[in-house]
């Protein structure tokens, strides 16, 4: 492993103070700190230090614009932040370090700036056994309440690895041999005839901006998802469930 795994590498940080009670009563979450702002009252902030103390989770306090810079969003805080571990989430050179351990086929997020996309795709991806989703520092949404919501709280479980971003990230996996493919609606071969090696990576790319260039020109193959009755594409998330069923459907029948 790294010998600096970065916080942001490690764990999942909840805002809100409805989100972070949540979190704190949930028995299946690790919370490793909650941070309250000073002069934050009220039954709720009270909830949330009886439920911390219950569980011996440490209660610090900082300013109000602190708590701020700590969410990363200036205007749902609630003066509360908490730090949830997910134990699946890891740098991605870590995951890359041990071939005889490295994931096979992955996911990579490029530019998927919606919540929801995120959140539905995080879902999805663990639900059908996919073993990486690349989900990039820079230029996709944060694991926020938002994502954690709509992936129905899986984002905390979800096999995710970390990257400063995409194009880094594809730059990294093509060094490793990873050969790259995306969904494009033009390709001549559809996702259920191709040929895919057990060691693959899969771009979702932004459905208005499509791939950066940096990723894109990495990208060995494409391919397409059939359509009828005139239906140009996919919502990426509906995309990006076609894509991992197919894979898993694959994999039983190895």
């Amino acid at each position: 492993m790294s010998e600096h795994v970065s916080p942001r590498d490690r764990f999942v940080t909840v805002y809100g103070r409805k989100p972070v009670l949540e979190a704190l009563t949930d028995l299946d979450l690790r919370v490793d700190k909650v941070v309250l702002a000073e002069g934050a009252t009220g039954g709720a902030v009270r909830d949330i230090r009886e439920a911390a103390a219950d569980r011996a989770v440490p209660v610090q306090r900082a300013s109000a614009h602190r708590v701020k810079i700590l969410a990363g969003n200036g205007r749902h805080d609630q003066g509360v932040v908490a730090d949830v571990v997910a134990r699946k989430m890891r740098p991605l050179d870590d995951a890359l370090a041990d071939h005889s351990s490295a994931p096979g086929r992955m996911l990579l997020l490029d530019g998927l700036t919606t919540p929801a996309n995120v959140g539905m795709i995080l879902r999805t991806a663990t639900a059908a056994g996919i073993d990486g989703i690349v989900l990039p520092h820079r230029g996709v949404a944060n694991i926020d309440p938002l994502v954690v919501k709509a992936s129905a709280g899986v984002a905390f479980h979800a096999p995710i690895l970390r990257a400063a971003d995409a194009g880094t990230a594809a730059e990294t996996l093509t060094e490793f041999g990873y050969p790259m493919y995306s969904l494009d609606a033009r390709a001549e071969s559809d996702v259920f005839e191709a040929e895919f090696p057990e060691r693959a990576v899969f771009v979702l790319g932004s459905e208005t901006a499509g791939l950066s260039p940096e990723v894109e020109q990495r990208v060995a193959d494409r391919v397409s998802i059939p359509m009828c009755a005139g239906t140009e594409s996919l919502n990426v998330s509906a995309a990006a469930s076609v894509l991992c069923y197919e894979l898993l459907r694959r994999s039983t029948r190895a």
